[in-house]
């Protein structure tokens, strides 16, 4: 039974195809995430919306000021992918973010929430969000289906062979902890200073600036080295794509005496 297993293993192995221009998973994974996080300009087009929310209502104390100037912001690097034809994924991720903001923040002013409390209603998707995904990413490397092997899998004619190569399960496990420690650690400085403010323990308008210093300050710092590590882990190794064919290593092994 368990030849036989070992066979149908071996031959689902030989099965999985890879892309034809990448030798080794961490170069691979290294193209995927490039694409899934749209590099440095589909970072900064996903991230600066927000900074110029906060700068805005920092400076003016003005809710309806912040969010237009976030919005024209987004429209604008909206208007520019537009011209140069390229893809519109990250910017209109952006987008979709002021507007859930935007829910959010006229169901704290219907409820007769102050600007503060409405500013602080702005911030709650995004500690929703981060907790969610959070819980997702954990959830995926618990059960030994990485989320990042499905990054892989998006590149390669069969979507699930990752998973047959223990390496490629092992470093996309670790990727996969490694990307949700930033939205992890965040949900747990945010989500408690957000709920004191709700709670009115501490003034709103001190709950907003604490969060955006955690988001815009210390929120950087993590991300900044949580890329850094899996750049680390990237490097470090070459896994190859393809295993080699376990009745090879069989072969060598009843060699030896």
């Amino acid at each position: 039974m368990n030849d036989e297993r070992a066979a149908a293993a071996e031959a689902a192995a030989d099965d999985w195809t890879p892309p034809p221009d990448v030798e080794t998973v961490e170069a691979l994974v290294r193209r995927q995430l490039s694409h899934a996080l749209g590099g440095r300009r589909g970072m900064l087009e996903a991230g600066i919306p927000g900074i110029t929310f906060t700068a805005v209502w920092l400076i003016f104390s003005e809710l309806q000021w912040a969010l237009v100037a976030s919005l024209a912001v987004a429209l604008v690097a909206l208007v520019v992918r537009l011209v140069q034809r390229s893809t519109l994924q990250y910017v209109l991720n952006a987008l979709f973010a002021i507007g859930i903001g935007w829910v959010f923040v006229r169901i704290a002013a219907s409820s007769g929430g102050s600007e503060t409390d409405q500013a602080l209603a702005f911030f709650l998707p995004g500690i929703l969000y981060s907790l969610g995904y959070s819980i997702v990413l954990a959830l995926s490397c618990l059960t030994r289906w990485p989320v990042v092997g499905f990054m892989i899998g998006a590149a390669t004619e069969d979507p699930l062979g990752w998973r047959r190569n223990p390496q490629v399960v092992k470093l996309c496990t670790r990727l996969t902890w490694v990307l949700m420690a930033p939205g992890a650690i965040g949900v747990l400085l945010q989500g408690p200073v957000w709920l004191l403010g709700y709670g009115g323990t501490i003034d709103a308008e001190t709950a907003v600036l604490v969060i955006v210093i955690l988001r815009m300050g210390l929120g950087w710092v993590i991300r900044i080295a949580s890329f850094a590590t899996m750049i680390w882990l990237l490097a470090r190794n070459a896994t190859p794509l393809e295993p080699e064919p376990a009745a090879e290593q069989g072969g060598a092994g009843s060699g030896r005496v």
